[in-house]
């Protein structure tokens, strides 16, 4: 059904509807209402299962090479509030990926299990003195090489569908050719979540 723009529709709507009809239709105002706003509820959802990455994803990725430092690495996570990092080569192909649940893994901190809340996680960080166990480590020492990543052209839907059968909180998008153009993270999911509390959908409203 097409809403007259601005305009909200009543139950006395409705009923001059099935009136005009001029037929007998087994239903009342009351359950075509309740239908209409179902049915209302499924096209947005649908409407937000099938955006594509590219209107979500962050970019420009900031990337690191597999030769630098663990120091480089923790600086970029750092000073840009982010969690993890593509790891790519000179032509921008992704090789892995450097998260901060690595870096506490090296540190030798229990990271974030199942059956444990992220408060556990942060009591173990503070309340275990910090051995690093190979200050000359890099980048490529410590990355996770088998990377999952999706396309732009991919929804969603798909996504989650990724990251719950990966257990991951954050996919690199790549290109047909493996170069990173881009990034969603399990925050990026949430802001969708929350976007249809907000009577402007600028998500779907973007280019």
């Amino acid at each position: 059904m097409n809403k007259p723009s601005g305009q909200r529709l009543q139950a006395s709507d409705f009923a001059m509807a099935i009136q005009e009809m001029g037929t007998f239709v087994d239903i009342s105002v009351d359950d075509l209402m309740q239908l209409y706003q179902m049915a209302e509820r499924h096209a947005r959802m649908r409407d937000r299962e099938n955006v594509l990455v590219e209107k979500l994803m962050a970019h420009p990725v900031i990337t690191i090479q597999p030769g630098s430092t663990l120091a480089d690495a923790a600086h970029l996570l750092v000073t840009n509030k982010i969690s993890g990092l593509p790891v790519v080569d000179d032509n921008n192909k992704i090789i892995g990926m450097i998260t901060e649940a690595d870096f506490l893994r090296t540190l030798g901190v229990p990271t974030h299990q199942h059956g444990h809340s992220v408060w556990h996680t942060l009591e173990n960080m503070f309340a275990q003195p910090v051995q690093v166990h190979d200050t000359n480590c890099l980048v490529s020492d410590l990355m996770t090489k088998d990377v999952i990543t999706v396309l732009p052209e991919q929804t969603l839907h798909q996504v989650l569908d990724v990251m719950k059968q990966n257990q991951i909180k954050r996919i690199a998008v790549c290109d047909e050719a493996q170069h990173v153009v881009g990034m969603i993270t399990r925050s990026d999911l949430v802001k969708v979540f929350f976007d249809r509390f907000n009577p402007v959908n600028t998500i779907l409203k973007k280019g």
